[in-house]
């Protein structure tokens, strides 16, 4: 499946899904192939193409997610597809980050207990104790 094309050097240069002018076939399991996608353990071009397009993915998302809040482009302005697929990553990321452990953020509760240098002291019910 991949295509490469070289340098004057011999060296990979580029890597493509299908034929272009100039360039030659590799198997998925050329070692230099590997070695380029990072790939020492000999996984198949495949799989790293596939984690390249995950990071892409999320990448456009956090895109999407900027031009909405800038007022850029309205969520509504794209297609309804493409409306649900966002919506569905989206609500799958927060559910996901709900479940994990946010240690560079209070919660409201524990709030009150930290106090900053300029800043006065909340009283909570603990002071009562």
């Amino acid at each position: 499946m991949p295509h490469v094309l070289r340098s004057p050097d011999g060296q990979v240069d580029s890597i493509h899904r299908h034929a272009v002018p100039g360039s030659e076939f590799l198997g998925d399991d050329a070692p230099e192939l590997r070695q380029l996608l990072g790939d020492s353990a000999g996984g198949s071009a495949d799989a790293a193409f596939a984690s390249l397009d995950a990071g892409l993915i999320r990448v456009l998302e956090d895109l999407v997610d900027v031009l909405v809040a800038r007022n850029i482009i309205r969520i509504t302005d794209l297609p309804g597809e493409a409306q649900h697929k966002l919506f569905a990553r989206k609500n799958f990321r927060d559910r996901f980050q709900r479940n994990s452990l946010d240690l560079g953020v209070a919660d409201q509760g524990m709030a009150g207990l930290l106090s900053f240098p300029g800043t006065p002291a909340r009283h909570t019910d603990f002071d009562a104790l």
